[in-house]
């Protein structure tokens, strides 16, 4: 019963972080990094993400409570941040402010996208409020919901370490196609989390938009 949860909480957490999908879009965000650049950037944005879903998930619904925020607003918030950088992205804009800095302060991704709202993005947060909060009384199900999120956190590092293999393999032509499409997908993923902040404040009838 208790391996069945695990492997439940596992997949809910997979399915919503999706290292997957994230992985090309790391390369593309680290883009002329150094693999030795990359490691940190990858290190520190899962050890920040790491830090947020526990957080939420210990105290994330009673701290919202406290300062007065919902989490319609916090998907709108992550939406219109995540829309930003999807901007840069179709425009290399990133491109430009990394030439117009020095080598040693590059851009640094790992914290504003990676880790939040990437990572750690609203719906990871609410997924860490809502399966804690399902097991409220139960220490070991909590437990086991944090191990494994750190589980999941352990795959998408090493998705994240292939993505050198992965930029070798695309080359400058590949890597700027890549960004440019994932800067389209961002934009319907930040649109999207609007949306169900909207949707969720009553304002829309449908949190799904056909085309």
């Amino acid at each position: 019963m208790l391996f069945e949860r695990l492997i439940t909480d596992f997949v809910t957490l997979f399915v919503i972080i999706d290292p997957i999908g994230l992985a090309p879009l790391f390369v593309a965000l680290t883009r002329g990094a150094s693999a030795a650049e990359r490691k940190r950037i990858c290190l520190r944005a899962l050890t920040v993400a790491a830090f947020l879903l526990a957080a939420f998930g210990l105290a994330g619904e009673k701290l919202l409570e406290v300062i007065g925020i919902g989490m319609p607003a916090f998907r709108i918030s992550g939406g219109i941040l995540l829309f930003v950088i999807a901007f840069d992205m179709l425009f290399e804009r990133r491109g430009e402010r990394r030439e117009k800095q020095s080598s040693d302060s590059p851009p640094d991704p790992s914290v504003f996208p990676l880790a939040m709202p990437l990572l750690a993005g609203p719906g990871a947060l609410a997924t860490m409020i809502l399966l804690t909060s399902e097991k409220s009384g139960d220490p070991a199900g909590q437990a086991g919901v944090f191990l494994m999120m750190l589980a999941v956190l352990a795959v998408t590092f090493v998705l994240f370490r292939l993505g050198g293999i992965i930029e070798r393999g695309l080359g400058h032509t590949g890597i700027v196609l890549v960004t440019r499409l994932f800067g389209v997908l961002l934009a319907a993923l930040a649109i999207q989390f609007v949306l169900d902040g909207f949707f969720a404040l009553g304002m829309l009838g449908s949190a799904d938009v056909a085309g």
